[in-house]
């Protein structure tokens, strides 16, 4: 009797360690191994995206997802043009349907619409910015304008050097979320000017009222996934990226 009162707690004792080892042994394999979590990021073609029916279709991206890099990665652009923009023509299309501004061009749409109207101004603005925005990128671009283009910008801001400072400066310091443009004022002058949220030089409440020719979109959803809150980062990005050619099509288009 007094050796089964001795070695019955040992038994037990070692049955629990046993347990313990076996419930380990459980726990380490059922542990998902690293490449069995990792996920294969999946590049979309921006020629798939389509908006629904209406009076307005996206602009095609004139490159792929992957060309802006590293100054702005796929995951950013495919998001922004496929997710932000297609849903800012939607909603464009939505608000326009049955109105007299139905058939009119994007330009005659900012112009005359309501600024108390809020769905038609965001999403008007929405669309307008964002089909000029991916228009003044360009893959192996950047370095500096040429031609009458930076004649001007030597003449209203000095030099080049001093206009980059300034757009910067005004990128940098806006506050919240909005655009930063290069316009052609009414009196035919180069301005550097800022809205907020999805606002344009174009609409009637505009503070700088002009013809944008540059764009910059300073929402968070165009930079955070890159930069995170480091926004001067993007900002010297984007100049690595301006398609000057275009910028400069667009000055010559104010002249006419």
């Amino acid at each position: 009797m007094r050796k089964l009162q001795v070695i019955l707690p040992i038994l037990f004792c070692c049955v629990s360690l046993q347990a313990c080892k076996d419930d380990k042994l459980i726990e380490v394999v059922e542990v998902p191994l690293p490449e069995e979590t990792e996920q294969k990021t999946v590049v979309g073609n921006p020629d798939d995206v389509v908006a629904d029916p209406g009076s307005f279709q996206i602009e095609k991206l004139p490159y792929g997802y992957d060309a802006l890099t590293p100054s702005i990665s796929i995951k950013t652009l495919e998001t922004h043009y496929s997710k932000h923009y297609l849903t800012y023509t939607n909603n464009l299309n939505k608000a326009l349907v049955g109105t007299a501004l139905e058939n009119l061009t994007i330009e005659e749409v900012l112009a005359k619409l309501d600024p108390n109207d809020a769905a038609l101004r965001n999403n008007a603005g929405g669309y307008y910015n964002h089909s000029l925005y991916w228009k003044c990128m360009a893959p192996k671009s950047g370095g500096q304008p040429t031609g009458t283009l930076l004649d001007a910008i030597n003449k209203d801001f000095g030099s080049y050097d001093l206009f980059v400072s300034q757009f910067k400066s005004e990128a940098t310091k806006h506050f919240g979320s909005g655009w930063v443009w290069l316009i052609v004022d009414r009196s035919d002058k180069l301005v550097i000017t800022t809205t907020a949220n999805q606002d344009n030089p174009l609409m009637r409440n505009a503070l700088v009222p002009g013809k944008p020719i540059l764009a910059l979109d300073v929402w968070e959803h165009s930079y955070y996934l890159d930069y995170q809150y480091r926004r001067t980062n993007y900002i010297d990005g984007f100049f690595n990226v301006i398609n000057w050619k275009k910028i400069q099509e667009n000055f010559e288009n104010t002249q006419i």
